[in-house]
């Protein structure tokens, strides 16, 4: 296969990006995508020019780092499927590619295709947590959980905080993420005892780090590569509804 690709390149975050155009030829249908950026960042290094910038770890679909908007969309045309886990059949010979980061307020660009996500991580820090007693390891069946809760507790917690929720949502918001860790706790006995302040805090972080707000589109849902649910942002909705009618900070009068 030979590609086109345009691909952006920004030195940092202060340095005004722009697209830039590159041949990818040779590519192996069986290449996934991050294998094809390596081929061309090694013709690239063959000829001095500086590699292009992007991320990744696992290479697996389970840590979210390979966050690329590829032709318009959060990794890509695929459902379902991360970056890493794209192959390169899903293109056809011939095909323009064009290659950018995740663009939101809230992620600022490092380099090039490498975006700044740290604002998910304060989010999480902020409320994501149980508090457990230390000591001897209980029995698995010591609280007894319905198949139902766990089934949705672990729909929700399958978010791997890539940030394509994000990405996809015009309004950059990043209700699909928060809502989803707040579920998952907030559906478990072990999450009970922060229930409460987990909500209040964890939405003012994501107010605070500049996420736009949620109006519904469906964008989040369709574009995560874990499928999350949307119904997670209405459970978010009336925890934090149900916190802030009782919280000391607000004044309902």
């Amino acid at each position: 296969m030979n590609l086109k690709l345009k691909v952006w390149r920004q030195k940092n975050a202060k340095t005004p990006g722009k697209m830039v155009d590159y041949d990818a030829p040779g590519i192996s249908p069986d290449m996934s995508f991050l294998e094809m950026l390596d081929v061309v960042n090694d013709g690239l290094i063959r000829k001095g020019d500086e590699p292009i910038a992007f991320d990744h770890d696992c290479r697996e679909g389970i840590c979210g780092s390979c966050s690329l908007h590829i032709n318009g969309r959060p990794h890509g045309p695929l459902k379902g499927v991360t970056v890493c886990q794209l192959h390169m059949r899903s293109f056809k010979d011939g095909d323009t590619v064009v290659i950018e980061p995740w663009r939101a307020k809230a992620f600022p660009v490092i380099k090039d295709l490498v975006t700044d996500r740290s604002a998910l991580d304060r989010i999480q820090q902020a409320g994501g947590f149980v508090t457990v007693g230390t000591g001897g390891v209980p029995d698995a069946n010591a609280i007894p959980i319905s198949k139902e809760i766990a089934d949705q507790a672990f729909d929700a917690a399958t978010c791997i905080q890539c940030g394509a929720c994000v990405a996809a949502c015009k309004n950059a918001s990043a209700m699909l993420f928060v809502s989803a860790k707040i579920s998952q706790l907030a559906l478990l006995p072990q999450g009970q005892v922060e229930r409460k302040t987990r909500v209040e805090n964890m939405v003012a972080q994501m107010d605070e780090e500049g996420f736009g707000a949620c109006s519904v589109t469906g964008a989040c849902e369709a574009e995560c590569p874990k499928g999350i649910s949307i119904s997670n942002i209405a459970r978010m909705n009336r925890e934090y509804y149900s916190a802030m009618a009782t919280s000391e900070h607000v004044d309902l009068k």
